[in-house]
């Protein structure tokens, strides 16, 4: 479904048996994600630092954490399971199902971790980043975790400390019917577009409009 081929499928298995299941098949030699799910874990945090590294050169390391954290945590490892149906392939014990396991954040979470895990053992770490390319990195790109970082000061401090001029916000477009406003913000530098984002309220538009533009001068 999503053009990854396993060339060990024991461990594309493996990433997607919960212990639940392990524990009734008696007997047999099956293991349980836990381990690929430790390993994943840390993957994670490697590919994701990389790319903070790279794409915000002047964000502070404690910044660089925080960001980081909320990137890994259960809640955002539940949305990129979601997002890719895992919950749907998930090897469960029938207790597990009955209780609704197939939906339950912490499963969802550990599941993509040791899928990050077991293709980090299949392929390697450049196999890994294209993973997180296709499916992790844009949403950092859109500023989906501009909630726990304020942009808009970094964005201020860097302006202020290279004295390169006025920083402008502005409201450019409101879509969408009043109980679900969409608001998409512009910041300008000296008229110059920097950046452009969306968001359900002005502020948080201008947040990722800010996100954009750090990215935009840290390349230059």
């Amino acid at each position: 479904m999503i053009g990854i081929t396993f060339s060990d499928e024991n461990l594309l298995r493996q990433a997607f048996t919960h212990s639940s299941y392990v524990n009734e098949q008696r007997g047999k030699r099956i293991s349980d994600n836990e381990r690929l799910e430790f390993l994943g874990d840390a993957v994670l945090e490697l590919t994701v630092s990389q790319f903070l590294f790279k794409m915000f050169p002047k964000m502070s390391e404690g910044e660089m954490t925080k960001l980081r954290a909320a990137i890994v945590c259960e809640p955002s490892l539940v949305k990129f399971a979601e997002i890719l149906q895992f919950g749907d392939f998930v090897l469960l014990g029938k207790g597990e199902e009955m209780t609704g396991g197939r939906q339950r954040p912490a499963l969802l979470a550990d599941v993509f971790e040791a899928f990050v895990g077991a293709l980090y053992l299949d392929q390697g770490l450049d196999a890994v980043f294209l993973f997180m390319e296709k499916y992790v990195y844009p949403r950092i790109d859109k500023g989906d975790f501009t909630q726990v970082t304020d942009f808009k000061s970094q964005l201020q401090e860097l302006v202020q400390q290279d004295s390169l001029g006025d920083i402008i916000y502005r409201i450019v477009q409101e879509r969408g019917p009043a109980h679900n406003r969409e608001f998409v913000s512009e910041v300008l530098l000296n008229n110059n577009q920097l950046g452009v984002g969306a968001g359900r309220s002005k502020k948080e538009a201008e947040q990722r409009a800010a996100a954009l533009a750090l990215i935009k001068l840290g390349d230059k």
